[in-house]
């Protein structure tokens, strides 16, 4: 994943789907616009779910040259020929992760809101740093990543960032510059055309 001049989109899979309508999906949207990155970030704990999902999805994502990461599983990455792992603890995980997938693999991090966490994942050997949410949400405190946080990364730390969680178009627009991308999940998949909704959201970039 290399740093763009404008904002890439890294697309994240909802929590629960079904496999014999969501591949359709998910390639529709593939082919609707460039997406750097796609995430399987399933809620299910049932490693079949995640090996099903898996090779659907890589079978998807890798006819169109777009690489496929798993949320957290390492060894489903390595055994069903995934480009990387997304971490969800922060740095705890990064070099175990990269130890084992290889200096090729993609390793990302999410760090919530944490600027230090970020940098101690970026020292551990992550590609990439998740922050999030950057909207409203009810889910857990409530906590958001705020502007300066952002901003404050996008100047003084090369390690590209994502935003995600929570995103809207006036987000997308006041972010975009202090971003390398986006990571943009539900905000697409609960509507009837995910694939006009990201175009939409695409839209709200301003041009470099």
């Amino acid at each position: 994943m290399s740093e763009p001049e404008q904002p890439q989109i890294y697309l994240i899979t909802p929590p629960v789907f079904e496999l014999s309508v969501y591949p359709e999906v998910l390639g529709r949207v593939l082919d609707s616009t460039e997406i750097a990155c796609v995430r399987l970030a399933l809620a299910s704990r049932d490693e079949d779910d995640h090996i099903r999902a898996a090779d659907a999805l890589r079978d998807v994502a890798h006819q169109r040259d777009v690489a496929l990461v798993i949320d957290q599983h390492i060894l489903l990455a390595e055994r069903h020929g995934l480009d990387g792992v997304h971490l969800l603890d922060g740095a705890r995980s990064v070099r175990a992760a990269r130890k084992q997938l290889g200096p090729d693999a993609i390793v990302g991090a999410f760090c919530g809101t944490s600027r230090h966490d970020g940098m101690s994942a970026g020292e551990a050997g992550a590609d990439y740093i998740s922050f999030g949410p950057v909207g409203e949400t009810g889910l857990d405190s409530g906590e958001q990543v705020d502007f300066e946080t952002l901003e404050w990364w996008s100047q003084v730390i090369e390690l590209p960032s994502v935003a995600e969680g929570g995103l809207t178009v006036e987000l997308i627009r006041k972010l975009a510059p202090v971003t390398d991308f986006f990571g943009v999940g539900e905000e697409i998949w609960r509507q009837d055309d995910p694939a006009e909704a990201l175009r939409t959201l695409l839209a709200a970039i301003p041009p470099g």
